[in-house]
């Protein structure tokens, strides 16, 4: 029997946008949450743990002040990267050189010790045809860091998310960040800063690129 061949249309960018958004719906893992109630009596476990008095009145109203919290430090959870880089702008004269957005302040946690990572974020890409509102790309910061992070996989992240939804020529992340856990414990080296970068396409492939960035992120002076 003779195959069967079926011509499909091509994907449109609307298509390829919704695959992308599937993939990252996979990796994102269905958590059942607990009730508002179960989360504060967790806290107040905890706070018995630390050998507190949970009767006393500072203490009354901590557990639903820490729910409260922790639903803003970690909305990150209920929020889509890919959805906030949908909308993007065509008419841009002809512009392909470095789009640049420096010092992105951002407060995370880190997943191993549950306490603050904090620092700023620089992002740079090469537009391929369009660009984005420059605010969607300190959303899509935002995003990742209200999430429970080391800060090698949020540095990944952002380039990632970035790079498959826009489809630039390159995309190009650093991270400089204070790490509590090692701040506040452990070793406890106050002031120590961790710096990760990574970077797509064109800045990968061209070193010329990569310096550029990196010296537009050191210099402010430069234009």
């Amino acid at each position: 029997m003779d195959a069967i061949i079926k011509n499909f249309p091509p994907r449109t960018d609307e298509d390829k946008l919704d695959a992308t958004a599937q993939k990252v719906a996979v990796q994102k893992p269905a958590v059942e949450r607990p009730s508002r109630e179960e989360a504060e009596a967790a806290i107040r476990t905890l706070l018995r743990w630390t050998g507190d008095d949970i009767e006393r009145e500072g203490l009354i109203e901590t557990p639903a002040r820490v729910a409260k919290a922790f639903r803003e430090m970690f909305s990150g959870y209920d929020q889509d990267p890919v959805a906030e880089l949908g909308r993007t702008f065509e008419e841009v004269a002809g512009y392909d050189d470095l789009v640049l957005v420096k010092d992105i302040s951002f407060h995370s946690h880190c997943e191993h010790h549950m306490v603050p990572i904090i620092g700023k974020v620089h992002v740079g890409y090469l537009p391929d045809g369009k660009v984005v509102g420059l605010s969607k790309i300190a959303r899509v910061v935002d995003i990742f860091a209200r999430r429970l992070q080391t800060q090698e996989a949020m540095t990944a992240q952002i380039a990632n998310v970035i790079q498959d939804v826009l489809k630039p020529r390159g995309v190009a992340v650093m991270v400089e960040a204070e790490h509590m856990c090692m701040a506040m414990r452990g070793i406890r080296k106050q002031g120590s800063t961790t710096l990760t970068s990574t970077f797509t396409g064109a800045f990968k492939t061209e070193p010329a690129e990569k310096v550029r960035f990196i010296s537009l992120v050191r210099d402010s002076r430069t234009v």
